[in-house]
């Protein structure tokens, strides 16, 4: 996966629910990635993970690219949002 390509995204789609990347991280492999967004005015809430998530997922195929992604906020850690996301998909 082109890292630029996937910073255009996560920035985009930040954008578009009021936030800003604040972090971005790969592990020494560069297929896991861990996003922080923060929000100038308010909290990033839920929605707004769950919404730069879903850009990434549509932008990039995970069997093909074979990545693990984890967005979050400064105020929730990834394993915290993976759990709630987790927690709304089985509600569904």
């Amino acid at each position: 996966m082109e890292r630029t390509e996937l910073l255009k995204v996560l920035e985009t789609a930040a954008a578009e629910r009021g936030c800003t990347v604040a972090d971005l991280a790969f592990d020494e492999d560069d297929n896991v990635i861990d996003v922080t967004i923060s929000k100038e005015e308010g909290a990033v809430n839920l929605g707004d993970c769950e919404y730069v998530h879903r850009a990434v997922l549509a932008a990039f195929d995970r069997d093909v690219e074979d990545y693990a992604l984890t967005v979050g906020s400064a105020g929730i850690s990834g394993a915290e949002a993976d759990a709630l996301l987790k927690e709304m998909e089985d509600k569904d």
